[in-house]
């Protein structure tokens, strides 16, 4: 049976959903190894691939002007794309600064110009179609797991 090829990508968030994931192969190591083979995973690995994967985890979301083309790049490369976290689903905690009042607004002005970020940040479901979404801040180990079975279940 071929192995599931998995990549993991974060955008504008703290990696708390990667976390969680690398937790899940300590406790599933051997199980997931025979079942799956993770192409991108910055945290793990520093030779990465996007090419033909069958699940992308996308966490995190959409601040800057360089993250949207990157975001479409692996949508293009992948035939499920999971949206991982609340960054990820609706934008939240990164999103906060949308919200600010005029006066911060225009205080923040030069941040956002020096790092090349956009005026807003988004979900990623803004930009690309999302398959599945695991909400939460972080998400639970058991919906990885359960969904990661999934996916392996539809490669039967």
């Amino acid at each position: 049976m071929a192995k599931l090829k998995v990549g993991f990508f974060s955008f504008t968030c703290c990696e708390g959903c990667s976390l969680i994931f690398i937790e899940l192969l300590n406790k599933k190591f051997d199980e997931y190894m025979k079942k799956i083979e993770i192409k991108n995973m910055n945290s793990l690995k520093t030779t990465k691939k996007l090419e033909k994967l069958d699940v992308a985890f996308v966490e995190g979301a959409i601040s800057s002007e360089n993250e949207a083309p990157r975001l479409r790049q692996i949508r293009k490369n992948s035939r499920v794309l999971i949206a991982l976290g609340s960054g990820a689903c609706n934008g939240y905690p990164s999103n906060l600064r949308n919200t600010f009042n005029y006066e911060k607004k225009n205080k923040i002005q030069p941040l956002l110009k020096r790092f090349h970020q956009n005026e807003s940040v988004e979900p990623i479901k803004h930009f690309v179609k999302v398959d599945a979404a695991l909400n939460g801040c972080p998400v639970r180990a058991e919906d990885i797991d359960k969904m990661i079975r999934e996916r392996i279940k539809c490669m039967k």
